[in-house]
């Protein structure tokens, strides 16, 4: 049951960040609760803010960004939990951030996940002989050795697989092809829809890939078992595959699938990891940036999360090159393991939960580091007023955008839902579910000037955050 609200901790984020208000506009009521002297003191940070921008926009860090995340992602490729590929990776990064004479790195060991995807084949026998592309999802169990061979019956959603008689799933494979709104929304067929499929008598399921937009490219991810429930083979298949499979269904023809899906699952030992730019008046006190630095299987886990993670890397690097020490602490933070249920996320709350009340504001990038708009704001009125005036700052650059949420990223949300202020990075990502969990997450989907301005926008809001003389309220 742990897993599903796991999953359902980052569709909240997903929907909260779809659905949120932007609230950028000036009211009168954040001038009163922060005052004249604090607006003017934020204001000051006008021309430290303009030196990290040019310094990372015209000046030597001009494109390291993305340069570094090709070197990274063309050297590991996929970072899958449990790999050593992931275990690599993680080593390179902390040998990059000593080499720019930063050596406060610290990783912390934790168990973590290990699902393994062998052979993967799907063939339509009936009616006619077919091909179907297919991605496993997370944790799926395995076919027989001589697969699963059965008729398919198409639900579009929920409601229609509960009113549905049993006879009419039993011994079949469902497929979901639900209607994709946001990845929120459409995204519990994903996670759910093996356990609800088996509970009517199903044995085997396949989703409609959670995008809006494919090139005959099937789109993998997590899902849970529910308990008590028999676990059946689930996987992901194109939009054209499934939208291909309702045709003939509608016209009253049936249509027999062979499922042989092949994984193994196991766990093994991961890290998460901490690089500190200590503070020069309060070091406990901590301003975090962070991504994930695990991968799914396929693609290079460029976009997902690889930019989250060198931004990350950027902001202690570039304020150490420009000598800006700020008053707090900036932390990195690259938690492991988050595709397969935010498991770094949970270890670093569970073992610093004594002093997680040190933490001032936690951010997170994780859905794209396209060009920076804003940010998605966790927090009670004064501390969003606070970072509202930050981001006024950032108008230059379009990036003043500041986007109420509940949830503003998938493990940040773990300590948000504490009652911690946070924000995940607001960028213009509309096709960044295009690519999200596929063979497409490549470099080819990054642009090296919105990694500049990426890495400047969320550099200069941290440092803002960490050197101001008021904390961010809880």
């Amino acid at each position: 049951m742990k897993n599903y609200y796991i999953c359902l901790l980052g569709i909240i984020f997903i929907i909260s960040y779809s659905h949120a208000k932007v609230i950028n506009k000036e009211f009168d009521i954040c001038r009163e609760i922060l005052g004249e002297e604090l607006i003017r003191e934020i204001g000051s940070y006008e021309s430290v803010k303009d030196e990290i921008l040019k310094y990372v926009i015209e000046g030597d860090f001009k494109g390291k960004t993305y340069n570094e995340l090709a070197k990274f992602v063309d050297k590991f490729g996929a970072r899958p939990s449990g790999t050593e590929a992931l275990e690599n990776s993680i080593d390179y990064i902390i040998e990059r951030t000593r080499e720019e004479d930063i050596d406060n790195i610290v990783t912390e060991e934790l168990e973590v996940p290990h699902w393994s995807r062998g052979k993967e084949k799907i063939t339509m026998l009936q009616p006619r002989i077919k091909n179907i592309s297919v991605l496993g999802l997370g944790r799926s169990i395995s076919t027989p050795p001589e697969g699963i061979t059965a008729e398919v019956v198409v639900i579009r959603n929920f409601d229609e697989l509960e009113n549905s008689k049993e006879e009419d799933i039993r011994g079949k494979i469902v497929i979901y092809d639900p209607v994709y709104t946001t990845y929120g929304e459409t995204g519990i067929y994903r996670t759910q829809g093996a356990s609800r499929a088996a509970a009517k008598g199903a044995i085997a399921s396949l989703v409609r890939s959670i995008t809006p937009f494919s090139i005959y490219s099937p789109h993998t991810g997590a899902q849970t078992y529910d308990e008590n429930v028999t676990k059946i083979p689930i996987g992901a298949i194109t939009l054209e595959d499934a939208d291909l499979i309702r045709r003939i269904t509608k016209r009253g023809e049936r249509v027999v699938l062979k499922i042989e899906m092949i994984s193994s699952y196991d766990t093994k030992i991961s890290r998460n990891t901490i690089i500190d730019l200590k503070g020069r008046e309060k070091p406990e006190s901590l301003v975090i940036v962070s991504g994930h630095i695990d991968s799914w299987d396929v693609g290079q886990g460029a976009m997902d999360d690889g930019g989250g993670i060198f931004i990350s890397w950027a902001a202690p690097v570039i304020l150490k090159r420009l000598n800006l020490q700020p008053r707090r602490t900036v932390r990195s933070i690259f938690w492991t393991a988050e595709e397969l249920g935010l498991v770094g996320a949970y270890a670093y709350e569970e073992k610093h939960r004594d002093e997680n009340h040190n933490i001032n504001f936690i951010m997170e990038s994780d859905v794209g580091t396209f060009a920076p708009l804003g940010l998605t704001v966790a927090g009670n009125q004064e501390s969003r007023c606070i970072i509202g005036e930050i981001l006024k700052l950032f108008k230059s650059i379009n990036a003043s955008a500041l986007i109420e949420t509940n949830s503003p990223g998938p493990d940040i949300a773990v300590i948000t839902n504490t009652g911690i202020p946070g924000a995940g990075l607001y960028n213009a990502n509309e096709k960044y579910f295009w690519f999200h969990h596929t063979e497409g997450d490549t470099m080819n989907v990054e642009d090296a000037h919105e990694l500049d301005l990426g890495s400047a926008f969320w550099t200069a809001v941290a440092y803002i955050i960490a050197d101001i003389s008021v904390d961010i309220p809880r």
